[in-house]
């Protein structure tokens, strides 16, 4: 698979996952269904991540493709917690949540940074790959997509 298919392949997996997540009822399918999506979304973020890195992409691109690997291993082992319901029945005085609750918080969270920054690094490696940067556009107006040229069909 083309490197910028896997960018944005990410982006619609963690959809997919989210929307599998949400889904009412929670049966166990739903559940080793979004366990084995998750472990799929890691390993996709670690191909991705080496693929930026063998290329000459801007650093801020492998930065946040780093980031981002490091983050899916982070919401991997939360999830992880949270299927071995790790927490549920220890309440946190202070703020009146269970453990699993935090550990629920910060699964999400960080699986909301995952999918923003799948989009950024999508984005900006078919950018600098396509070298749309070189050129600019006029203030003002949406210039309208360039039409492939017949020789690159």
């Amino acid at each position: 698979m083309k490197l910028w298919m896997s960018l944005y392949a990410m982006i619609w997996i963690v959809l997919i996952e989210f929307l599998l997540a949400m889904t009412p009822g929670g049966s166990s399918a739903l559940i080793y269904m979004h366990v084995l999506l998750g472990v799929a979304i890691a390993g996709l973020a670690f191909y991705n991540f080496s693929g930026v890195r063998k290329t000459r992409v801007p650093s801020r691109v492998k930065r946040i493709a780093q980031a981002s690997f490091s983050i899916s291993v982070m919401v991997a082992i939360l999830g992880g917690l949270l299927f071995i319901d790790v927490g549920r029945n220890m309440i946190i005085p202070l703020i009146n949540i269970s453990i699993y609750g935090l550990v629920l918080f910060f699964h999400v969270i960080n699986s909301f940074a995952i999918i923003t920054q799948a989009a950024a690094i999508a984005i900006a490696y078919d950018m600098w790959e396509e070298k749309e940067f070189e050129e600019e556009s006029e203030s003002g107006i949406v210039p309208p997509m360039p039409m492939p040229q017949k020789d690159a069909l």
